[in-house]
């Protein structure tokens, strides 16, 4: 991209901020890469590094350090307070919609190869994030669900009975016992859930049946290549495969990566136990909200409007958090929880006003 000719004050004020922007990025991924080791720090690092060229660049442009520097964006500084104090997936996936938005695309006196580097930026923070993803998949799948559920069902359980002109201690009352009801069952389904996803992945895994028959197998003629083509790997590549492990078992040695080398149950699923107990206490912990009113002694439409504006907080909140986590927009996320929350709330809310009124 071509940069104008002559840089106005506003294209320095600008530069200025992509300078402490980037100082503060790099020191975001600093903190993370100390807080990891192995790769995962090497490929920080690494980031930090590239974000220090694209911050001389700036410094060129500049003729030198400013003696004024304005302070990072709003974003740049959440995540370094958040770096520091967490380090968790939540500050790879806010970094990974901030790479998003780079301005880089658009701003002429940025080069090409800078655009481009934020582009696979993204793309190495989305990867990170997938690895902690992947760690998170089934407890927090787990617990996000019960958190909605319990909001959302015992929202409608307590709606629907005060509608129907219950009393306020018999809403309580059923407010409670559907709390109870609705966590037992969510910590049961999702213990049996989890135990028979495990029980079937299991059953699918290679064993090491075969392995004692590899010294004995014929080097040209065999049918270990079959089994590589089961998993999905090309003719050629399953019959060199085929030979290297045969060749290496005839040795009396096993080449890395052998046959049976395939992920683990539990880097697939979560356990068991723990899926159930997150379902259990989440699953409580959204029931619970509805029911705040009616513990406190509230009673009729003020406590109905307190329980809808607790439970709209708290959907907005698992529903951001979802979008957060999942590289997609979290406000979009929120309202799409509040909106599917709310109304379920009002299709009960409405049944039992036509209940109550027929009784009547």
């Amino acid at each position: 991209m071509s940069a104008p000719a002559e840089p106005t004050t506003r294209d320095r004020h600008r530069w200025a901020q992509y300078l402490v922007d980037e100082r503060a990025e790099a020191q975001v991924y600093r903190e993370l890469a100390a807080r990891r080791d192995g790769e995962e720090r090497a490929i920080l690092t690494a980031l930090a590094d590239a974000e220090g060229r694209h911050e001389a660049h700036w410094l060129r442009l500049l003729g030198g350090e400013p003696a004024h520097l304005p302070r990072p964006d709003l974003g740049t500084l959440l995540l370094g307070w958040m770096a520091k104090r967490f380090g968790s997936i939540f500050v790879l996936a806010l970094a990974q919609n901030a790479e998003g938005r780079s301005p880089y695309d658009s701003e002429p006196f940025a080069t090409s190869a800078m655009a481009a580097d934020e582009k696979i930026h993204h793309e190495v923070v989305r990867g990170l994030a997938a690895r902690g993803r992947r760690r998170l998949s089934g407890t927090f799948r787990a617990a996000v669900f019960g958190a909605n559920d319990g909001l959302v069902s015992n929202l409608a359980l307590v709606l629907g009975i005060g509608a129907a002109g219950a009393a306020p201690h018999f809403v309580l009352f059923s407010g409670i016992a559907g709390l109870l009801a609705g966590a037992l069952s969510m910590g049961a389904g999702e213990f049996v859930s989890v135990r028979s996803q495990r029980e079937l992945l299991a059953s699918t895994e290679p064993s090491d049946y075969a392995d004692a028959a590899l010294p004995y197998l014929d080097l040209d003629a065999n049918e270990l290549a079959l089994v590589y083509r089961t998993r999905g790997m090309p003719l050629p590549e399953a019959r060199e495969r085929a030979r290297r492990v045969v060749s290496a078992a005839q040795d009396g040695s096993q080449p890395r990566g052998g046959p049976l080398d395939v992920p683990s149950v539990d880097d697939v699923v979560g356990g068991a136990w723990s899926a159930a107990l997150s379902s259990f206490l989440f699953f409580a912990s959204g029931a619970i909200i509805p029911v705040l009113p009616w513990i406190f002694g509230m009673s009729g439409l003020v406590a109905v409007v307190t329980a809808l504006v607790l439970v709209g907080i708290a959907l907005l909140a698992t529903g951001a958090m979802v979008g957060l986590l999942s590289g997609g927009p979290p406000l979009r996320r929120a309202l799409r929880q509040l909106l599917i929350g709310y109304g379920a709330a009002a299709v009960t809310y409405v049944l039992g006003w036509l209940f109550g009124v027929s009784l009547g």
